[in-house]
């Protein structure tokens, strides 16, 4: 049995689908089992993963998991599936710890819990991609009002990746021999700068949509009123002082799964209907 965590979430949801397809068995750990809609043959369990105690029926008989990282009590989570005898975690970390200065809030939120996982005596594989497709999700709001789209850190390239790939690559972890102690860096196949994805989506959505970048210290303050403490620096150090370089192409995607990573725009029409939605959050997921 795989356990997989976040399966609300844009990873998530894609693994435990694609699990399901290939006939594993899954379970999802969920906050209201009644609220989501998952495939037939997936069993939601309730927990919460930043009260690890609370994870003990949804561990009950899995051998390998999913974990997200970030969250406050890593060690308290992995003592919690060693207890359960788990014998594979793979963590979805972030591509920003190869270098990363541990001095910058993101990168060491996730330096910990790598190392959490590592020194957890579980067998473990690290999946870090790069900043996220959907993250253009975030736009939403701006794409009901009108046609101009607003975003900061203008100059800053990334090589998106599809979430369905992110996804792809732990299913092979989870499901296949020859992945411990291994640690995946992850990209989609092009660096675009926010204008061109807005152009990408332009073409999609068959609108003529307008880019305008947000001077830093209107992004600074808006940044400020949703994300938490030292994140902002983060971000700020991240894309405007140069110290994480999201735009390396790799082809791991590739290597470790077959098949080629998908594009923005790929990414964008299997997601129509996610532009239809009513509300969305403005999280940004950083890779």
């Amino acid at each position: 049995m795989i356990l997989v965590t976040g399966a609300t979430g844009h990873v998530g949801r894609e693994l435990v689908t694609q699990l399901a397809a290939a006939k594993h068995g899954v379970r999802a750990l969920v906050r209201s089992p009644q609220a989501i809609a998952l495939p037939a043959n997936v069993e939601a369990v309730a927990g919460d993963l930043n009260r690890p105690e609370s994870l003990a029926p949804a561990l009950e008989g899995v051998g390998r998991v999913f974990l997200l990282g970030g969250y406050r009590d890593m060690l308290g989570l992995l003592a919690e599936i060693r207890r359960a005898g788990v014998e594979h975690v793979v963590l979805l970390s972030s591509r920003s710890v190869v270098g990363g200065d541990p001095s910058n809030a993101i990168v060491r939120m996730w330096m910990t819990s790598e190392e959490a996982v590592r020194s957890s005596g579980i067998a473990w594989t690290l999946v870090r991609p790069s900043g996220f497709a959907s993250n253009a999700l975030r736009w939403l709001p701006q794409l009901r009002a009108g046609d101009l789209v607003r975003a900061p850190f203008a100059n800053a390239a990334i090589a998106s990746i599809d979430p369905h790939d992110i996804a792809a690559v732990a299913a092979v972890a989870l499901t296949t021999q020859g992945h411990e102690s291994r640690s995946y860096a992850l990209s989609g196949p092009e660096a675009q700068i926010p204008a061109r994805q807005v152009e990408i989506l332009a073409k999609v959505l068959g609108r003529d949509l307008r880019f305008e970048a947000q001077p830093d210290d209107e992004a600074r303050a808006e940044l400020d009123r949703s994300a938490p403490a030292g994140f902002v620096d983060a971000f700020f150090r991240f894309f405007v002082k140069g110290e994480f370089d999201d735009a390396v192409v790799l082809a791991t995607v590739a290597e470790v799964t077959g098949q080629a990573p998908r594009t923005f725009e790929q990414w964008a029409r299997a997601h129509l209907g996610d532009f239809q939605l009513t509300a969305i959050g403005d999280q940004i997921t950083l890779g």
